[in-house]
């Protein structure tokens, strides 16, 4: 069974090694770069636990600050309290200035809000809101840009102030990759440390202190991977792009782009024309330029073929032309002997019966040398140079009775084979030979027309061939018997209709 050529069999070779090496590669591709792209992501994950890790480190010093203020505050506020409860101001300040980093900026008030006493360059605000004691309260004072925290003691409550600057420095010891750090309550937010603008991927988190009544948002510097990390993960498919790319450019400058050249080379190649001259750049590979010596073998050998064939072929030729030659020169001979056989005849019946003879033998004649003529041409047999001679022939060997009869024809160009040109002289000769030997010299018209690409109609017409068909004589049923067998051997119906006969026969295509 025949193979059935797939859509992949027509693709170019180029096309095909392209297709194949993807196949190949491209798995092997993605996987790596899969593989690559895990590791990435893995060191990604490694930082952003880093930068949590910075972030709570941050948040941590700022609640530890926070809570060590307050209990320092705390701490004095009952001493100092309890020791002066007209005013404990003086007393508590002895007592934080020996805690070392403690603020010193503070109010006291009473249980019911009042203020008792203030000191240091603490803005008293407007937020009264009593603490228990051991309680503590912590909010944002938009006013100052600090962070106030309040705790309960015994007799009174205590009111503390930690500034922006004083949280910075504690986050300061957070470590370098804290950009960025604020504090929020319910209201109103505090910025400790602002985002440098050239930052581009940075992480901010949220983390509560202060017993989760303020929020720390703490933004921290991601490491940025680096080219050679962004290209790794691409490496594999970049291997396989420039693979792919390479194998195609080699086969393609080896391979195709020679056998390109040897194809062009051989379809250029006119046969005849001597030898086939390849290009001089067929490549660097060797199996290319051994094929273009086989390809100039071969043709060498085709040329020796095509010579020899034509030499043969000529030679064929002069001896079907001398056969044709000999064909005609006896054709001539025997027509030669019945016309000097005919006028020697004692009889009337004699010399028509030896002239009706010629008359088919000048038609095969006729035929015979046009037949020539398409050997020598290969186009077929000319209708209307046949017709014409045959015309030509008929009337110089009329009857008395029909020698004024005048033959018409009308013909067009065409041209038919041998068999079909035999049938048509016959059909002519025995119609013509018919309406001259009615005794009457009318005028015989014949007429040749195309009626499709490969048929053309032949018409005989004339008023001497208009007979009484109710009494048909024995020339009568002889002639049409064989002009019916010349139409059956046309493969066409014949039309008769009053003076009038018709055929169809086959003709070779413009």
């Amino acid at each position: 069974m025949a193979h059935r050529p797939s859509p992949f069999d027509h693709w170019s070779t180029g096309t095909k090694l392209l297709v194949l090496l993807t196949l190949a590669l491209f798995p092997l591709g993605l996987a790596l770069a899969w593989t690559a792209r895990i590791s990435l992501q893995d060191a990604h994950r490694a930082v952003l636990d880093d930068s949590n890790e910075d972030g709570k480190v941050a948040a941590r010093m700022i609640d530890g600050l926070i809570a060590r203020n307050a209990l320092a505050l705390r701490i004095a506020a009952n001493a100092g309290i309890r020791t002066d409860p007209a005013n404990p101001c003086p007393a508590i300040a002895r007592s934080l200035a020996l805690t070392p980093s403690v603020a010193t900026r503070f109010a006291v008030r009473d249980d019911d809000g009042e203020m008792i006493c203030v000191h240091g360059p603490f803005v008293t605000g407007t937020n009264t809101e009593i603490v228990a004691p051991g309680a503590l309260r912590a909010w944002i004072h938009p006013a100052g840009r600090s962070v106030r925290f309040r705790v309960g003691v015994n007799g009174g409550m205590a009111t503390g102030e930690l500034t922006a600057a004083e949280l910075d420095r504690a986050v300061a010891g957070s470590g370098p990759a804290t950009v960025a750090v604020s504090i929020r309550d319910e209201a109103e937010t505090l910025v400790i440390r602002e985002t440098p603008e050239r930052l581009s991927s940075t992480r901010l988190a949220n983390y509560p202190i202060a017993y989760g009544q303020l929020t720390a948002m703490v933004r921290t510097r991601l490491a940025e991977s680096s080219l050679m990390d962004r290209l790794a993960m691409f490496l594999p498919l970049l291997m396989w792009v420039v693979a792919a790319l390479l194998s195609w450019f080699l086969v393609r400058r080896l391979l195709l782009v020679p056998l390109a050249r040897l194809e062009r080379a051989v379809v250029d190649y006119q046969p005849g024309e001597g030898s086939l001259v390849l290009p001089e750049r067929l490549g660097a590979a060797e199996e290319i330029r051994s094929l273009g010596a086989a390809f100039e073998r071969a043709v060498d050998r085709l040329e020796s073929s095509d010579q020899q064939m034509a030499e043969a072929l000529h030679g064929q030729r002069r001896l079907v032309r001398e056969v044709h030659h000999r064909v005609k020169n006896n054709l001539q001979v025997i027509a030669s002997l019945l016309n000097i056989h005919g006028r020697s005849a004692t009889t009337p019946e004699s010399r028509a019966a030896y002239a009706a003879i010629s008359r088919r033998v000048d038609a095969l004649s006729v035929v015979h040398r046009n037949h020539f003529a398409e050997v020598e041409e290969s186009r077929g047999i000319a209708l209307r140079p046949l017709l014409t001679e045959l015309g030509q022939i008929l009337r110089a060997s009329a009857p008395e009775s029909a020698a004024s009869a005048s033959i018409h024809l009308d013909a067009d160009a065409l041209h038919t084979t041998q068999d079909a040109a035999v049938a048509v002289a016959f059909f002519v000769t025995e119609l013509i030979e018919f309406a001259m030997l009615q005794g009457a010299a009318q005028p015989i018209e014949i007429e040749l027309k195309r009626t499709s690409e490969l048929a053309a109609s032949l018409t005989v017409s004339s008023d001497a061939l208009i007979v009484n068909s109710e009494d048909p004589s024995v020339e009568r049923i002889q002639f049409e018997r064989v002009i019916s067998g010349l139409a059956r051997q046309l493969r066409s119906t014949l039309e008769q209709k009053l003076g009038r006969l018709s055929v169809t026969l086959p003709v070779f295509p413009d």
